[in-house]
């Protein structure tokens, strides 16, 4: 009881000086899980991946495309349960700052293979039957306001015209891994259009949509895809889900790699001046540290003291941090909402920030701690002098 008086006393002796680096180890702490979270948030589609569901693009690069013929010959491929389309359009709603997700399925072989879509039975007929008709998600319906029966248009660099599509569904998530900021319309449709204005450009499609009855077996369908293609003029390349998600977080690996690195330096900072800090409390009080030693307290005694405030306000300020990251990252999502469409806060960030102040306050007390140990008695009482 009285060790822990004493270090409660002498923590907020300097009221000013704590403060300030009990702030700065709250805004260090809050700095990290934010910015982890944001490098979780790059990859949360990544994550949300099925391990039955191949994707064949062509092995040049996603900017080609691929005869629609080549879908019967990946069907007859073994191990390949179906296979869709997937084309993107590139459209933007109203002004350019409303950019979101659009692909041109064939809904009918394209859905089945996505359950963790969720449809409403009759709204997701009434998609089928209107080639227009669009299917939205619920989180890009939530941002813009889109309510079924609405009309959505859309102007596309990819495929210039006057495009408008009815809202006739609205699909919600199975789960809070899936995202749903995204709007699929008819492949048909477009392609229909595309035969009048573009007929070169028409039966072509960016990717394939593979599904598959045994994920331990993604590799070699793969490798029996892409050989079905060999040698022809549009070769295919085919991976999974989850590697071609992660491939478009690659085309911006390095701005990911460098916020994970500030997160880090951010904590490296902060520990370099809780370490000052530290160290000028136990040089102020090596006249005291001596005294105790003098009154009997051994160089443990008085080296646990100086652990125990570095401890402290390691605690108080990772703990202030850790309680402020939830509605932090709350109100940055919301802020940035149009960019990620998932932000999630998982444990393992605050087992991180825990493990970071622990460091932190670890770093910041064991060389003062040492120095007071080992500081002899008229030493210490001649620095009084």
């Amino acid at each position: 009881m009285f060790f822990l008086k004493f270090v409660l006393r002498n923590v907020f002796r300097a009221r000013l000086r704590a403060g300030l680096t009990i702030l700065g180890l709250v805004i260090a702490t809050l700095a990290f899980g934010l910015l982890q979270t944001v490098v979780r948030a790059w990859y949360a589609g990544a994550d949300a991946s099925s391990a039955t569901r191949l994707v064949s693009r062509n092995a040049i690069s996603l900017t080609f495309s691929m005869p629609l013929y080549y879908r019967e010959k990946i069907r007859a491929v073994p191990g390949v349960t179906g296979v869709s389309v997937s084309n993107w359009f590139g459209g933007i709603y109203k002004e350019p700052k409303n950019f979101f997700a659009q692909f041109a399925v064939d809904a009918p072989t394209f859905f089945p293979m996505y359950p963790e879509f969720i449809f409403d039975p009759v709204e997701y007929q009434d998609f089928l039957r209107d080639r227009t008709g669009a299917a939205i998600g619920r989180q890009l319906a939530d941002l813009y306001g889109f309510k079924v029966g609405d009309t959505v248009p859309l102007t596309s660099a990819i495929y210039p015209g006057k495009w408008e599509f009815t809202a006739r569904a609205i699909f919600d998530a199975r789960d809070e891994a899936t995202i749903t900021r995204q709007m699929y319309f008819h492949y048909d449709y477009l392609n229909e259009q595309i035969k009048k204005a573009f007929p070169r450009r028409s039966d072509q499609t960016g990717v394939f949509i593979v599904g598959i009855s045994d994920g331990q077996a993604a590799a070699n369908i793969a490798r029996d895809i892409d050989a079905e293609f060999k040698n022809s003029l549009a070769e295919t390349l085919t991976e999974t889900e989850k590697a071609f998600s992660l491939s478009f977080v690659a085309m911006v690996e390095t701005i990911v790699v460098a916020i994970q690195g500030v997160s880090y330096v951010v904590i490296l900072i902060i520990m370099a001046v809780a370490a000052n800090t530290m160290a000028m409390t136990a040089r102020e009080r090596l006249p005291e540290y001596a005294t105790l030693k003098a009154l009997g307290f051994s160089p443990g005694t008085v080296a646990a003291m100086i652990m125990g405030e570095a401890l402290l306000l390691a605690l108080i300020g990772g703990g202030l941090g850790m309680l402020l990251t939830p509605p932090v990252i709350k109100g940055f999502h919301a802020a940035t909402i149009s960019m990620f469409a998932k932000m999630p806060l998982v444990p393992q960030t605050f087992w991180l920030q825990a493990a970071c102040a622990l460091v932190v306050g670890i770093v910041a007390g064991i060389i003062p701690a040492i120095r007071a140990a080992r500081v002899k008695i008229v030493d210490g009482l001649r620095h009084v002098a």
